[in-house]
């Protein structure tokens, strides 16, 4: 490749901040998508799909790659995010089961569940690199190459008013989306730096803990499994909670030995041979009849060890989320306080809140 921008390229982050900040005259708001980050450089028929940590993706999204060449221009750089479309919806969690080391399945997976690329940010185009050219001025180029819209490749809405931000935090969760980016008009592209900012949603929920994982430094606490019954009384892995400094994750594991049980009479007892059953397959849950239970073998890392330490179900805690992907939470919950008034019976799916639908084409039409 010969472009004025070159791989690999970390892509400039954002900083969560509580409230959406209020326009100073500078600030742009653009809907924060719930996909695989991605900065995408085409030189003519050469194409390169560069990944959050710098490894690439171009393998994976063969379809995206030829949507590149037929909707982009000839030599440009462009950043923005992977996302997988369900009807109206985002779906994440098809979006992971895209990442497959066998070539003959990244293949099918391409044809059966295509993915789009959303793009916020416009890096280079032709000889010239814009890094260092104001974000207003960036999206106004970017704006420019999407004369035609395109099937696979679409530009994000954005907006310079905080009313209609906050309109879009509550109204796009429906369709899958998780925020809103905050992005200064004045700045730069910052490679690897938090310039930006990003409001998200949080919410509590009771849960079970039914396990931990073991700290990568030594037997001391890394994560609590958490669960959730499902209307089929099955208790179902609904993700981790690890916000925990390190004094206290010593002195979790004694205020635990009590709950330890034998993996044989836990409910998830056998989550080793399920898991491993169900590789590379859409996760089950309550909502497929399935239970779920934690994962055996990491997507991004086959090395790593998913083992746990089963305890009784017996302990029931609050804990903060964001959005739900699925039946699971999305990202990593946050511990709030101890629940002892609460029997883990009770933790229900029924007490999560569920975002009002909202047709994904409205917001890419925007």
């Amino acid at each position: 490749m010969r472009l004025p921008v070159l791989p690999p390229v970390a892509p400039m982050l954002a900083k969560a901040v509580k409230g959406m900040p209020a326009q100073d005259g500078t600030l742009f708001y653009e809907p924060k998508w719930d996909g695989f980050r991605c900065i995408i450089f085409r030189d003519g028929d050469q194409v390169f799909l560069g990944s959050r940590n710098e490894r690439p993706f171009t393998r994976y999204f063969p379809e995206l790659v030829e949507a590149v060449k037929a909707e982009l221009p000839e030599r440009c750089v462009v950043d923005g995010e992977i996302v997988l479309r369900k009807g109206q919806e985002l779906d994440f969690e098809a979006l992971q089961q895209r990442i497959h080391p066998a070539a003959s399945r990244v293949r099918m997976l391409a044809e059966q569940t295509p993915a789009s690329f959303v793009a916020f940010d416009l890096l280079a185009l032709g000889d010239e690199s814009l890094m260092e050219t104001p974000f207003a001025e960036r999206r106004t180029r970017l704006e420019s190459i999407f004369g035609a819209a395109g099937r696979s490749i679409r530009l994000t809405p954005i907006s310079t008013s905080d009313g209609q931000a906050a309109d879009w935090f509550e109204m796009f969760e429906g369709a899958g989306l998780d925020g809103i980016i905050v992005k200064p008009g004045d700045q730069p592209y910052v490679p690897d730096k938090r310039t930006m900012f990003k409001v998200k949603h949080e919410r509590t929920a009771d849960v079970v803990i039914a396990g931990y994982r073991e700290h990568k430094s030594g037997p001391i606490v890394g994560s609590l499994l958490l669960g959730l019954y499902g209307d089929d009384g099955r208790l179902h892995h609904v993700g981790v909670a690890a916000s925990f400094p390190m004094a206290r994750r010593a002195e979790l594991v004694e205020e635990l030995k009590p709950y330890l049980a034998e993996l044989g009479e836990h409910p998830w007892g056998h989550w080793a041979e399920q898991a491993a059953a169900t590789v590379g397959q859409p996760a089950a849950g309550p909502a497929t009849g399935g239970q779920r239970v934690p994962g055996a073998i990491s997507r991004w890392n086959a090395k790593k060890d998913l083992s746990f330490i089963p305890l009784r179900p017996e302990l029931v805690i609050e804990v903060a989320y964001d959005s739900m992907e699925g039946d699971r939470f999305r990202h990593t919950a946050h511990f709030r306080r101890w629940r002892p008034d609460r029997t883990p019976r009770s933790c229900t799916y029924e007490q999560l809140e569920r975002p009002i639908s909202y047709n994904l084409d409205d917001i890419l039409a925007r």
